[in-house]
């Protein structure tokens, strides 16, 4: 009995285990099966680009982005294919005679310039410089990019990262280091390293992954018949140490392509040459448009920064940075009427980059619309809660977008519009009216000047003194919500002010009235007048006696 429970059990065991592995091979499957779907358009976009590019030559920063990104997808989807074949055991491996060296080396030098986004020193060091033996070309490419990218990604920005090759010395193997100077692994960590779907530690570093990387990895190594192993320690650095053999006598005979030698003259796609679309951050734009409103954009993604520049400096002068700290540099630096940003950065997140603006009294003013993958309601409320005016969820449409700039920028100068037409009693009414934070800080501004109406000395120094900020801060916030500089706010005050009084005592001479604005040039004061006005002060009080003795109705 206790012999037939045993044998039962372990029928069951075996009957699941083959129940999950048929699963695996099923969904190994529909993933080959989708892949190759996905890569057959991808082929067509590719080529139309090309054509493109062929007939209308002009926007090629354009097509250097498209193809960058179509590079990305192919990248993921044969990753995506080779970990469908690992899993059911169908990787072959074929190697070809060529200068391994040579190899490795043209290898790394196309991801240059994705260690370059980083502003990482990337060294490269081949001992021998050159050395022939037996790779697999497809192979040894995707252990080298693997390990170069999560270089490239867990490095610290600003950092180095390098790549070795020597040789042992019977010449029959070659060992490939990969180290960075980043955060380390901690020894958690390493446990799962090599696991597939370990997702790392992506999230402390805001970047993207898909956990099959180095799980690919070690599969291609082993395939090769080589190690991979892995030397790190927290707050120093990574390394990873590949042996591979390099002998023909290491394959066997159907793992061996003695008719077709390495062609060097192949262009890799390993990675496109980025670095046309690599920015200054702090660039001015290009062509600026007269008049045009400045924009911020913060997004982490290149790409999709890059694009967005391209897309809206037609409309907007758009500056860049690709993080919340970059962002604030720029905002201490230039002048902003908006900003654009992405949620999930490194250093510095979309909603620590609002709040810390939103509670800066020199920036409060300036509107934020938020740009965000995540699609939960609590997100959106604590983008809304955080200070931003706008969220729009990724993927978006850049008409979206351009809807709610347009939409914020007509709001604003519907408040300029609405400023410049008050009457000096209008003004003062609506100092005492319970304002939004752009109007306490007109409010503020309106109450100041009223109180030094007539003052000549009164300036754009002592008002920047009584509001407590700088005379540069106070330009940039008067003229994002008023549309007018501080002087000339100053002197479409005086004027109301003036032509209040003259309403009020239309007996009063112009010197006289010129005097209590703050003009001590009654003739200066006349030319504001009329320049605001349309009329002569002298006319215009005139104009106010005759009315008046005439009386109504006559």
């Amino acid at each position: 009995m206790v012999i037939l429970t045993i044998i039962l059990l372990v029928g069951r065991r075996l009957f699941l285990r083959n129940q999950k592995v048929q699963r695996r091979l099923r969904l190994s499957a529909i993933f080959t099966n989708i892949t190759h779907e996905l890569l057959t358009p991808l082929s067509v976009i590719s080529a139309s680009v090309d054509k493109l590019r062929d007939t209308e030559p002009q926007y090629s920063h354009e097509y250097d982005l498209m193809q960058f990104n179509i590079q990305r997808m192919v990248r993921l989807l044969q990753q995506i294919l080779e970990t469908s074949k690992s899993d059911a055991g169908q990787l072959r491996l074929l190697v070809a005679q060529g200068d391994v060296m040579k190899y490795i080396r043209q290898t790394a030098e196309c991801l240059e310039p994705l260690i370059a986004k980083k502003d990482m020193k990337f060294s490269i060091n081949c001992q021998p410089e050159s050395m022939m033996g037996w790779i697999d070309t497809d192979k040894l490419d995707k252990i080298i990019y693997n390990l170069l990218s999560n270089a490239a990604k867990y490095g610290k920005e600003g950092g180095t990262v390098s790549i070795s090759a020597i040789t042992n010395d019977k010449y029959d193997e070659v060992e490939i280091k990969v180290s960075d100077d980043g955060d380390g692994i901690s020894a958690k960590q390493m446990k799962h390293l090599f696991k597939r779907f370990h997702d790392g530690d992506y999230r402390q570093h805001q970047t993207n992954g898909t956990g099959l990387g180095l799980s690919l990895t070690q599969d291609l190594v082993y395939l090769n018949r080589g190690t991979i192993t892995c030397h790190s320690e927290e707050g120093k650095g990574t390394e990873f140490i590949v042996r591979l053999p390099i002998k023909k006598e290491a394959f066997a005979p159907d793992q061996i392509d003695e008719k077709h030698k390495i062609d060097f003259n192949i262009p890799k796609n390993t990675i496109v040459d980025i670095n046309t679309i690599v920015p200054d951050v702090n660039a001015d734009p290009e062509d600026p448009i007269e008049d045009g409103y400045k924009l911020l954009v913060v997004e982490d993604n290149l790409e999709l920064l890059m694009l967005m520049q391209q897309l809206l400096k037609t409309t907007y002068h758009v500056y860049i940075a690709r993080n919340g700290a970059e962002a604030i540099k720029v905002i201490h630096e230039k002048e902003l009427d908006l900003i654009i940003s992405d949620v999930m950065m490194p250093e510095m997140d979309g909603i620590e980059l609002t709040k810390a603006v939103k509670a800066d009294p020199n920036y409060n003013h300036l509107p934020i619309i938020l740009l965000t993958a995540k699609t939960q309601e609590e997100d959106e409320k604590e983008a809304l809660q955080s200070g931003a005016d706008e969220y729009l969820r990724k993927p978006f449409r850049l008409g979206d977008l351009k809807l709610r700039i347009d939409n914020i920028i007509e709001n604003r100068k519907r408040m300029q519009t609405e400023f410049s037409q008050f009457s000096a009693e209008e003004e003062i009414k609506h100092i005492a009216k319970a304002p939004s934070p752009d109007e306490a800080f007109v409010n503020q501004v309106l109450a100041n000047i009223h109180k030094h109406i007539d003052d000549e000395s009164y300036d754009r120094d002592a008002l920047a003194a009584d509001m407590g900020t700088s005379a540069s801060t106070l330009y940039n916030k008067l003229r994002s919500i008023t549309g007018m500089n501080v002087s000339a706010f100053i002197r479409d005050v005086r004027m109301k002010e003036a032509r209040r009084l003259g309403m009020e005592n239309p007996n009063l001479r112009v010197s006289d009235l010129a005097y209590s604005v703050g003009f001590h040039d009654p003739r200066y004061f006349a030319t504001c007048f009329k320049k605001q006005f349309g009329i002569q002060p002298k006319e215009f009080l005139e104009s106010l006696l005759n009315s008046k003795q005439k009386g109504p109705g006559r």
